[in-house]
């Protein structure tokens, strides 16, 4: 058993802060919150010593395939506008990406997350050149890193129509099969489980949507897509099929409390009602909305259930809560840093809808999914004003130790493992990377 003493005990829904606290872990869930824990039951002790011990944190909308584009050095063309970015810069990056580039990317990314106290990711993943086995890449880097996460193969036509559109699907059924597969047979951590990805309603044509349903109702996971990250995909729907986005998608029966969107930026009124009916979720992006200048999503206060996700800018969660709500405030929003909070701890809803089981909690029965953090206050840190501190003072500098799954997977700020080389590594395939977009018309 794990004993973590001396902590500060933090959770933020509901918002408590109680100080000289130990939790007890058994596996990979916690057994015993208190003061009164037996601690002669322990066989591995890690002293808090007053830090702050709060539940893991997650990112509920990431691409991993984008890690080594940071800094990229590619022939990039002009992009005046959404669509032109995505054709230039990102449509090139998933094209250019093979196998040891996607395991690298996802390597990163998974370490990073960890680094900045993110125990859960949710990717988004595209890679045309690269389909099968894709995702189980994927898989791999989130397990060498320790890392919990989901994913799903962003089906898409824009490269190769029908065939494309199929490989796509496919690759997100073997894929939810694959990790059901794991699970039952119990002989390694159950870390990842499976989305049925795409990429958005513009490039998925009726054909495809329908071989994505067929796929949804096969295998019981959900949808995860982009929807309304510009107008172009709105105008698109409405010209096309003469459908709101979300009536289209919900035509074939892709909308339910397993779907996450991606944005929403353009979503009729109507379209925000039949989320919040079936009770799907909407992902905010606010640093990647800003990025692409898609514009502000101004109706966050309409929808049932959001969460909050980076879209590829990292897993920073930290940040990305900081810009979601200095984001809202300056656009004349209403809410204040209580409601993005529970907007970042609606993650684990996410994880408990697919994952089953108990998340984000420091209760017994939940997943040991934690975080030690050091933050000494210049003032007074209580249940009542959490979110200011949060806001206003807490950052992923304070992060020391991260708990998967009962496993530690960073202790006082350092890995289990060497990564020295794995960066040089990536440093190698990102290269290779920027090379092959350029070679790409």
């Amino acid at each position: 058993m794990l004993l973590i003493k001396n902590a500060t005990a933090v959770q933020f829904e509901p918002a408590r802060v109680t100080e000289g606290v130990d939790i007890l872990v058994d596996g990979n869930k916690i057994v015993e919150v208190g003061s009164q824990v037996d601690r002669a039951k322990a066989t591995r002790t890690i002293d808090a010593a007053g830090r702050l011990v709060m539940p893991g944190i997650v990112c509920s909308h990431n691409h991993f395939y984008s890690g080594l584009s940071r800094g990229v050095m590619a022939d990039i063309k002009p992009c005046p506008d959404f669509v032109s970015t995505l054709k230039n810069l990102w449509w090139k990056v998933d094209r250019a990406i093979d196998e040891e580039i996607l395991y690298y990317s996802g390597l990163i990314c998974s370490l990073d997350a960890i680094k900045a106290g993110c125990t859960s990711v949710i990717d988004h993943h595209a890679s045309p050149s690269y389909i099968k086995g894709s995702l189980n890449t994927l898989r791999k880097a989130f397990l060498k890193a320790g890392l919990r996460g989901m994913t799903c193969f962003e089906t898409t036509d824009r490269n190769g129509g029908i065939k494309e559109l199929e490989a796509g699907v496919r690759e997100n059924i073997e894929f939810a099969n694959l990790v059901s597969s794991a699970k039952v047979r119990g002989d390694e951590p159950y870390l990842v489980e499976a989305h049925i990805g795409a990429h958005a309603p513009f490039t998925v044509s009726n054909d495809g949507l329908g071989m994505l349903s067929d796929a949804v109702r096969e295998t019981g996971r959900g949808l995860h897509i982009h929807v309304a990250e510009d107008k172009y995909d709105a105008t698109w729907s409405r010209h096309h099929y003469g459908q709101e986005l979300i009536q289209r998608l919900d035509s074939f029966g892709l909308i339910n409390d397993k779907t996450l969107i991606g944005h929403g930026i353009y979503l009729a009124d109507s379209d925000i009602e039949l989320l919040n009916e079936k009770d799907a979720f909407l992902v905010h992006n606010p640093r990647s909305n800003m990025n692409n200048h898609v514009g502000y999503n101004e109706k966050l206060t309409s929808y049932k259930n959001v969460a909050l996700g980076t879209d590829g800018i990292g897993s920073d969660m930290f940040e990305e809560l900081k810009f979601a709500f200095f984001k809202h405030r300056d656009a004349g929003g209403p809410l204040w840093p209580d409601s993005f909070v529970k907007f970042l701890n609606n993650g684990n809803r996410l994880l408990e809808r697919n994952f089953g089981g108990h998340f984000g909690r420091l209760e017994a029965g939940y997943q040991a999914d934690l975080v030690i953090y050091d933050y000494n206050s210049p003032t007074p840190l209580q249940a009542e004003n959490l979110p200011g501190h949060l806001a206003f003072g807490m950052n992923s500098s304070g992060v020391r130790t991260v708990i998967v799954d009962g496993a530690v997977v960073l202790e006082d700020g350092c890995y289990p493992f060497d990564v020295n080389e794995i960066y040089a590594e990536a440093r190698k395939a990102a290269r290779r990377l920027w090379k092959g977009m350029d070679s790409l018309s």
